[in-house]
């Protein structure tokens, strides 16, 4: 399946731009191998935050995000993607191995998914409803192709339940004193690759504006949005029918195409995962999608930006930290 190599220089390309996916905190828990005619991905057990992610749960999620980034990227390079999810049953953490096809056209479509991935942004600032609901919508739920992974819309009657959930998460969470460590080290560090910037973060008034959202330390950054007012997304669960390690990386990988679709269409979007880290809140998601036999895994707000103010990109680590290229291997 694997018929022609593919240069190194466009596979550096593709990783680097595959890297702008999202991970809890901007951790950026992946590895990358580039061998012979194969590009495998490994999990970064060193980068799991096991105080706010102790099964690996969201680490898989996003190195789930970021091969589907890879393969956004790759095709938009030219080249389809033929890969084999955990080919290793001796490594769990060798999550993939990529092979590669090249295709004789690259669609408008693929390009613009392409583009999307450097536009995207986790923007935790409040956002206006999203225009033409009913037309986006389907277009949305086309982008989340697997079988093993739904997407729903919490109707929006419904949205005061979820937002005690989302209050119910930092009541419980309130003296866990590795979360919130974990939350003080990945959001106040300065001039580094990972993490969350600052100007990535809201003030206390702007946090106020939002009622779904994680509790990070607010910020001193001055009134954005302000036009606005209090937040109008949709929010749409994904959900799997368990939470193996197949599953999760399956869903990252919707979370993915469901990112970029929006970003596409011109929307912001707001990965979260507070409410489903607990099952106390998780139960709650679970009663407002009326998937009892699914497991809410990742919650995305989606809606408009509303001016032209968006927050910064975040840092990414250099690609060479994250690729390794080994010459002269099958």
């Amino acid at each position: 399946m694997r018929d022609t190599l593919v240069s190194t220089e466009v596979i550096r390309d593709a990783v680097q731009l595959a890297c702008r996916a999202p991970s809890l905190h901007n951790s950026q828990p992946w590895r990358w191998v580039y061998h012979g005619d194969t590009v495998d991905l490994f999990l970064d057990q060193d980068r799991v935050l096991y105080g706010t992610d102790p099964t690996g749960r969201e680490s898989l999620l996003s190195c789930g995000a970021v091969l589907d980034h890879f393969r956004v990227a790759m095709c938009a390079a030219g080249w389809t993607v033929i890969i084999e999810r955990f080919p290793n049953p001796n490594n769990r953490h060798h999550l993939a191995s990529v092979g590669f096809r090249a295709v004789e056209f690259v669609t408008e479509g693929d390009r613009l998914l392409a583009e999307a991935i450097s536009r995207r942004r986790t923007d935790r600032l409040p956002f206006a409803a999203p225009p033409d609901w009913d037309l986006i919508e389907p277009q949305l739920h086309s982008a989340v192709n697997f079988d093993t992974v739904r997407l729903d819309t919490i109707a929006d009657e419904l949205r005061p339940e979820l937002a005690r959930a989302s209050e119910l998460t930092a009541s419980l969470r309130l003296y866990d004193s590795s979360y919130h460590a974990e939350m003080a080290w990945w959001t106040h560090r300065s001039e580094t690759a990972d993490g969350i910037p600052q100007s990535s973060l809201v003030s206390a008034s702007e946090s106020e504006r939002v009622d779904i959202a994680r509790d990070f330390p607010v910020a001193d950054n001055a009134e954005r949005r302000a036009e606005v007012g209090s937040d109008h997304s949709k929010i749409m669960v994904l959900s799997t029918f368990d939470s193996e390690p197949r599953s999760m990386l399956h869903c990252g990988e919707m979370l993915s195409a469901l990112l970029l679709e929006a970003t596409r269409l011109g929307l912001a979007t707001c990965t979260l995962t507070h409410i489903t880290e607990l099952p106390k809140s998780r139960a709650v998601i679970t009663s407002l999608t009326g998937r009892s036999t699914m497991t809410p895994q990742v919650l995305v707000r989606v809606g408009l930006a509303g001016d032209a103010t968006q927050p910064p990109p975040t840092p990414r680590r250099p690609v060479d930290d994250v690729l390794e290229i080994r010459l002269g291997e099958d």
